[in-house]
This record gives structure tokens, sequence and C-alpha cells, in this order.
């Protein structure tokens, strides 16, 4: 089980027994209108939001709750046609190729020994194999994993060039195997579409701790890492065509921007100060990091290798009660080299360790995936203790400077949303704001608050990223919204308590 969930509040499991019920229905023929719009063929493009992506990964219960899937149902009401979704084979939410497992199966909310809850996979073998290629077309084209530039790349769906540069989620689906995303979708000729993408082109940068590259400036997507930062100018390349070929169907749609991806429960939940330390303790390693402190940092500055802002950042320090951790900074100076030469002469692990080394603060952001590793032993040594003796490596930490990158990249990719949906008259939904607000005071709806605490907020997952049932359905009302102001529709919304949270179980790996 997940060792995060130390962190997690008491969980008050009655939050998933709020079933409100309402009185006086609606449900006279021709009551809505799909207004300027035609919904008799909807056609939804994106990642794993638009597919419905859910606990770490995209199950058939999770599909069926998938905003596009909820959008449809309203649109029924309104002239809405069928819409077809590419159904998982179970509820496991793994996948095979070639009966081997190569994508995990889904959290599920379980016990510990002790009776602590937390997040933990789901035990049983998939049998969703993406070599068994579905037979489309598929109104929901929502590919998991997919950035922006994947929806216009040839060869995404070929099993061949798996797993290097193909997606197993469209090679399930792609009409053939150097089929795009947009051209399997634009085929349909859709009435309506909605367009929700480029969240993964910096999700992956922030959720892998700043791991990967910022690529501004590199206008060759295909030389990007999986965790590097899309170039906003291939971004607006990109996702011009995307709108162009969709609209060039006739079709009116929707298109999302990208919510801060620092305002999910992935990055929100373990605390920046985490180590508790008694006064001994605490003043045992203050005493070891006392030459660094007085001595080392002083001399750099003195030499000019370093300035005093840097030296002051770099300060390690401890107290009685809880602190914040030791972390490596890749954006610091690397002072290993010198450290092993004179006047230092330190040993080459103690340069290392002190290379890139600083002491967390309340501006550095700690991802799910820390809370197993903060104030861990390494190798079972005592002495050797992460976030304490062991700095955090870089990929644990999203840094200010870090987040400063994916809110710039964010910043334009938006821009670039918004002005083409202006310049297209297209409805605009600001899925940014939706999170704000969820991230602060929360949205009420008829059966509570939905908040982005994790666990018990209600929006979320149990992977801390994708949204709960209750959260698509949140989403799915946004998106009505714009859709009713833009184009003078009357689609009802739906009922938010209607729909699930989280799901319990002891049955885990």
């Amino acid at each position: 089980m997940k060792k995060y969930i130390k962190y997690l509040p008491v969980l008050a499991i009655a939050f998933a027994a709020c079933e409100p019920e309402f009185d006086n229905p609606i449900e006279e023929d021709n009551f809505f209108t799909s207004g300027e719009a035609d919904f008799s063929n909807y056609v939804a493009l994106g990642n794993s939001l638009t597919a419905g992506f859910a606990d770490g990964a995209l199950y058939r219960t999770a599909q069926n709750d998938s905003y596009p899937n909820i959008m449809a149902q309203q649109f029924a009401l309104a002239g809405g046609g069928e819409f077809t979704q590419p159904l998982t084979n179970d509820n496991l939410g793994g996948l095979t190729l070639g009966g081997n497992q190569i994508t995990a199966n889904r959290f599920v909310l379980a016990t510990d020994a002790n009776g602590n809850p937390g997040p933990a996979v789901l035990a049983g073998t998939p049998t969703t194999d993406i070599s068994n290629v579905l037979s489309g077309p598929f109104n929901n084209m929502g590919v998991p994993g997919a950035k922006s530039f994947h929806l216009v790349t040839p060869g995404y769906g070929n099993v061949a060039n798996f797993p290097a540069a193909a997606n197993p989620y469209f090679i399930r689906i792609a009409s053939e195997p150097n089929a795009t995303v947009l051209a399997d979708a634009v085929a349909q000729n859709p009435s309506f579409f909605s367009l929700w993408i480029g969240n993964n082109d910096v999700l992956s940068y922030a959720t892998s701790g700043g791991a990967g590259t910022d690529q501004t400036g590199n206008l060759d997507p295909s030389t990007y890492g999986g965790n590097d930062i899309t170039d906003p100018n291939v971004f607006a390349s990109v996702y011009s065509q995307q709108v162009a070929a969709l609209v060039g169907t006739g079709a009116k749609g929707a298109l999302v921007n990208i919510a801060d991806v620092t305002s999910i429960p992935f990055f929100t939940t373990v605390p920046a100060q985490s180590i508790p330390l008694d006064a001994p303790t605490a003043a045992f390693l203050n005493s070891n990091f006392a030459l660094y402190n007085q001595q080392v940092l002083p001399g750099l500055v003195q030499f000019g290798i370093i300035t005093a802002e840097e030296a002051a950042a770099r300060q390690i320090n401890f107290a009685e009660g809880v602190n914040f951790p030791t972390m490596s900074d890749d954006d610091l100076t690397d002072i290993s080299q010198i450290l092993q030469g004179p006047p230092f002469g330190l040993d080459a692990a103690t340069a290392a360790t002190l290379g890139t080394l600083r002491q967390a603060n309340d501006s550095d952001l700690f991802p799910l995936t820390a809370a197993g590793v903060l104030g861990t032993l390494v190798n079972d040594n005592p002495q050797l203790i992460n976030g304490v003796s062991v700095p955090l490596a870089d990929q644990f930490v999203l840094t200010a400077v870090e987040q400063g990158r994916v809110a710039t990249a964010q910043a334009s990719y938006n821009a670039t949303i918004q002005g083409l949906a202006a310049a297209n008259d297209l409805a605009y939904v600001d899925a940014r704001a939706q999170l704000q607000q969820v991230a602060g005071s929360g949205v009420v709806f008829d059966g509570g608050t939905l908040t982005s605490t994790f666990v018990t907020g209600g929006a979320f997952s149990l992977d801390g990223v994708h949204p709960s049932p209750r959260g698509y359905a949140l989403t799915a009302n946004s998106i009505i919204d714009a859709i009713n102001a833009k184009y003078g529709a009357t689609v009802p919304k739906v009922n938010i308590g209607d729909y699930s949270t989280v799901n319990i179980t002891n049955n885990v790996n």
C-alpha cells in the first residue's frame, strides 16, 4: 500500500452515501433544444481526461462516466445521436500485449493491517489486450497520454512502433496503423465536437518533478522526451491545425483550456514541512552541517562561485518539531567538482551530496510520489534518511522555478485556445477557473461541496490527477453551460450528486 496514506485526513466513509432525490423531473418531449448547434453526431477529442481515465487507469465503469458520455446523454434530450466509446474489457484497468501486462491496474481505497485507509492497486488479471483492435469509428476519441502534437502524428496507433512511438490506447482504436487521431475523428464528419488537449504538454514535466526539459525554442517535437514541456509555438501550430480540420467539416464545437496542473491533489496533499525531529536529533544534524553552513558556503561566496543569496538559500538548519526536508535542486550551481578540490578537499560521495543541496521551503511542491520516500531509510541504513541526511532527488520536488516554466507554457497554450475559439466562433470553456474554484472554496452541489482534498473532497479520483465520476459530471456541466451560452441551446445539466466518488475494496495486490 502507498505510504502516503499517513498524510491523509481521517476519512469519513459516509460521504459516499449522499444520494439526494428530486421531485417533478422534466420529461416532456422536445422541451430541450440545440439552438444553433447540431448534436446529432458529437465527437470528442482529447487525452485521458476525455477518455474517462480515473484512479490511475482506464476501465469500463469510469469510461461510462467520462464527461463526453455524460454530455452525450444530455445532448440526446436535444436531438443528439448515438455516442460510442472504445470500452475496455473489464474494470481492472490494466492493459496487456501478447499476454504480458503493460499497464497497471487501477487504484481502489483499501485499509492496511492497522486499519489505515489509502490507495492500493486492485488485484486481478486484466483482459484488455491492445493487439485486439476494435472496429470503430468511436465518438470518444480521447487517448490517454496524448500530447497536443500526438493527435496529428502518423503511426501513433501502430503496434510496431510500441512502446517508443505509439500509444497503447490508440493502437486499440486506430482505423489503420498509420492513421492519426485527428484524421479518424474528422472522418466521422462530426456535427459537433469538443477539443480538450494540451494538459499533458506540461503535466508530465510537473508530475516528474521537472525531470524533463523545457523545450521552448525547439520546434521539432519528434526530439522531445516524455517528460518535456512542449514549445508554445509547436502547440499553437498543431492546435490550429486541429481546429481548422474540425470546423472544416461544418461542425460547431467547444474548446476547453488548460487548468493549473499544480492545483490538483497530486501536488497539494503532501506538506512541504514533513520531517518530525526531536531536539537531540535536530541538534545532532545541525552539528553535522555546521562546517558546510559556516565555512563551505561562505568560502564559495568569497571565491565568487555562488552569490550570497544562493548561499543563504543553501543553508541547512533543523529544529525541534516538523522540518522542511533536504533536497537536490538541479537549478542551483553544481558545486560538487569544486568541493573535491582545494581548499575543501571533500571526498567524491560527500561532494556529490552537497553539489546541489538545499532545504525545501513553502514554495516547493511535493508530488504524491514523494510521500513514499520522505523519511524512509536508504538500504535500511538508519544513518541514511531520505529528506534528512540524504537529499530528496529532484524528481520528488517541483520547485518554484519549475512551476514557473509550467505556468508560462500553460498561459501561452490558453491564449492560443481562447484566441482560436474567438476566431472560429466556438464555445470557450474555462476549465482553469473551474479548478481554481474547486481548489479554493469548493463547488456547492445538490448533495454537498466538491473540493480538491485528496480522497475526501470528492472531485478527484485516487491518482490525484484525474477527476472522479462526480468531478467529470462537474466538467460536463461546465462545458454544457458554455455551449448553451454560445449557441442558444437549452441542454440540461446533470445532478452531480447522482455520481460516485472513490471505490472501496480490500481486494488488492
